[in-house]
Order: structure tokens, then C-alpha cells, then sequence
């Protein structure tokens, strides 16, 4: 497998486009087209845009100034088969891998994705999770709040929303690089706020909840580690509640087409860890 060291790559990012008739966003995690609605109201637009890989300088970027964060440390749990032995095993060595690495105080994963890319399969269900090409932030400030309420003890949650707590997603390869279909972050600093994000339904079988989709901003600086390996993983900020305007407090991301991917790359692999993060 010939790999390129091309330090930039011109890619194509899919961006929100908001509802034509100015109703609320909002798509549909498990769709079933018997609802009689589209999937989701809105359009996603293709957008050409410059991605840095940044192997060989991920100092460059940390959870606080861009967002998001690279590190190496091989996980003892690799297979990733088993649902009931993810949370069993990669759940707790995840839990004091970010506690080291944030100096958090608790930490509480509260679900994780598999990801299998696999071309001909159009079904897209829990066990079946593709690779998602659009630019989006998982949460919401108000949709953050509400995971506190519904994953961590009634009595605990007024002392923990007092205090600094965080949403951060584990991003890890499974079994092979990540040449085919990598995973593309955008610094916190290059998004307007403002203009950039809008509040989208997430309506999933038995409640909403809510995501951050976000519309095109050509100063948005993308960035990615070309082959991200098993052994390595990146925490992404999908929020922050210290809101200092100084402090990273979310992470637009998207998988997306390398131009550079090798022909005979594997299909990619991935498994992405949700947790709350909370600190004293």
C-alpha cells in the first residue's frame, strides 16, 4: 500500500442547508420510510474544501484550543464483536484512560458506536453503522444538560451541573489504519457561532434529542491525521460548559472521502465512545 504525504488535500464536506420553508430541522436516527415523512427535512450541500494532515505535528491541536486531541495508547479491548464485553471491558479501561489524561474527577460512558464501512449495505441501523459523511457537532448545550439528567443519579445531578463538565467522544480505528474514509475535525476557532450552527431535532425511536448540524463557512480550518492506527485515538469536544469565549467548547466533524486514500486501503473500522466528563 503506497501512501501519500501530501500535507494538504482537497476534499468534498457535506454542509447543513436549512429547511426551504423555514420550518425546524430535524432527522431521523432509525428511519422507517412507513412514517410517511423524509428522513430528515433539510439538505446536505457538497463543498470543496482544503483538510490538513497534520501527522507529525498533533501538538499543533489540543482538546482546549481546537477542540479536539490526538494521543497513542493501545487499548487492551480490540475486539469489538461483543456489545455486552465493550462495556464490560473498554468502557472501564476508557474511563481512567480519560480521567489521566483530563485529570477529570468522574467519568460516565453513556453509549458507543461501532462503524464498519461497508459500500453495498444500504441498510443503516445500531448493528449496522456507516461512516457518517456530514458536518455536525453531537450535542447541543441543552441536549448536554439533558444526558446528565438521563444517565447520572437524580440526587447527583444538581452538584454536578454546578461545576465544569464536558461531553467527549473517543475515536479509535479498529484493526487496521484509517486510510479509507478518515475522520476530518474542524478548530473550534475558525467557527462563527453565530451564524455557523443551527439546532437540529434528533428524533429518535422514543424521545428527541438534539444535535448541532452546521452550514458552510469558508474559513473553517479542517484538519486530520492521515492512517490514524488502532493503537491511536482522538478525544473530540462535543461540549464544554466552561464557556469563556477563550476555551474550546465544541468539535465539527465529518467523515469524508480521502482523495489520498490508497486503492487497496481496508474499509475502515472505527468505534466511537460517548462519556461524560465532570470535574471537581
Amino acid at each position: 500500500m503506497t501512501v501519500s504525504t501530501a500535507d494538504i488535500v482537497t476534499a468534498e464536506l457535506r454542509y447543513f442547508e436549512p429547511p426551504a420553508d423555514g420550518s425546524r430541522p430535524y432527522q431521523y436516527t432509525d428511519y422507517d420510510p412507513k412514517l410517511g415523512v423524509p428522513q430528515a427535512n433539510f439538505s446536505k450541500v457538497p463543498h470543496a474544501v482544503p483538510v490538513e494532515n497534520i501527522r507529525g505535528k498533533e501538538d499543533t491541536v489540543s482538546l482546549d484550543t481546537t477542540g479536539f486531541q490526538y494521543f497513542a495508547r493501545a487499548a487492551k479491548h480490540t475486539a469489538f464483536t461483543n456489545d455486552a464485553d465493550v462495556e464490560k471491558e473498554y468502557y472501564s479501561e476508557s474511563i481512567e484512560l480519560v480521567k489521566e489524561l483530563t485529570g477529570a474527577s468522574r467519568v460516565v460512558p453513556f453509549d458507543h458506536t461501532i462503524r464498519r464501512r461497508r459500500p453495498e449495505e444500504l441498510e443503516d441501523t445500531p448493528q449496522k453503522r456507516q461512516p457518517v459523511p456530514q458536518v455536525h457537532i453531537d450535542q447541543t448545550a441543552e441536549s448536554a444538560v439533558a444526558r446528565v439528567h438521563r444517565h447520572l443519579p437524580a440526587a447527583d445531578v444538581p452538584a454536578l451541573l454546578s461545576k465544569r463538565f464536558q461531553i467527549i467522544n473517543l475515536w479509535r480505528p479498529i484493526g487496521n489504519p484509517a486510510y479509507d474514509w478518515p475522520l476530518a475535525l474542524c478548530d473550534w476557532r475558525s467557527v462563527d457561532q453565530a451564524t455557523d450552527l443551527v439546532p437540529t431535532t434528533l428524533k429518535y425511536p422514543d424521545r428527541d434529542g438534539e444535535v448541532m448540524s452546521v452550514k458552510f463557512n469558508p474559513n473553517h480550518k479542517w484538519k486530520y491525521v492521515r492512517g490514524v492506527r488502532p493503537d491511536e485515538f482522538v478525544l473530540i469536544k462535543c461540549y464544554d460548559s466552561k464557556d469563556d469565549g477563550k476555551t474550546a467548547t465544541f468539535t465539527p466533524h465529518t467523515a469524508f472521502a480521502d482523495p489520498s486514500t490508497p486503492k487497496d486501503a481496508p474499509l475502515r473500522e472505527s468505534i466511537e465512545l460517548r462519556l461524560l466528563v465532570f470535574y471537581d
